[in-house]
């Protein structure tokens, strides 16, 4: 690779981990006189946010981790691509840049590397890399969430149902088997950061969802 084609990738894949890394939920959850990260789950994602500080924000939150997502898979490699030569594999650099924003959610350089889960950034990511499967994985999220009202299950259902799926559908122009397979990766990811979840599920102390009241244990 030319070393003025690898500086633009670079440059992309950075700016993505930045987008990536702006910690919406602490952000807003501050605004309220709230450290997120010191109340309920510790977590600084969306659920936490609806849970621990107010409804609305935190659907403004999961709102903005998903933008966060569709704007690394599709805004930046937008960008970027007019500098690019024509033969620039456009799918390659949109799933290094989504993944680059999951990263950066993840493991925000803001808040000493320490953020959140990634299912709403990682949701946003694949809305612009693989519309079906998120579709076939948010009903999984929706019917696992109406049937157990645990956000932390759904979620993990959503990622399994995702990592399988991706190998069904057709792949994308200049997709190849790595494509299915970086999402598979990805969809682990995304059960591993739910691990305090899953040991509080399996303790009979996780919380379930309500939209009426502050879930209890």
């Amino acid at each position: 690779m030319h070393p003025s084609i690898l500086l633009l990738w670079t440059l992309a894949g950075a700016l993505a981990y930045l987008l990536g890394s702006l910690p919406f939920g602490f952000l807003i959850a501050r605004c309220r006189g709230v450290d997120i990260r010191t109340v309920g789950s510790g977590n600084i994602g969306a659920t936490n946010v609806f849970r621990a500080v107010s409804k609305p924000l935190g659907i403004l939150t999961f709102a903005l981790d998903v933008a966060k997502g569709v704007c690394g898979a599709r805004l930046i490699p937008w960008l970027f691509l007019a500098h690019l030569p024509d033969s620039t594999p456009v799918i390659p650099l949109r799933l290094v840049c989504g993944c680059l924003a999951v990263i950066g959610h993840n493991w925000t350089c803001f808040l000493g590397f320490k953020g959140g889960k990634g299912v709403a950034t990682s949701a946003g990511m694949l809305i612009g890399l693989t519309p079906i499967g998120v579709g076939i994985a948010f009903a999984a999220w929706l019917v696992t969430f109406l049937t157990t009202r645990y956000v932390s299950v759904a979620s993990i259902t959503a990622a399994v149902v995702l990592g399988v799926v991706v190998w069904l559908l057709p792949p994308g122009d200049g997709a190849g088997v790595w494509f299915p397979a970086v999402l598979s990766g990805l969809a682990a990811l995304v059960v591993w950061k739910h691990r305090a979840n899953i040991a509080r599920l399996r303790a009979g102390t996780e919380s379930r969802f309500s939209f009426n009241k502050k879930a209890s244990a």
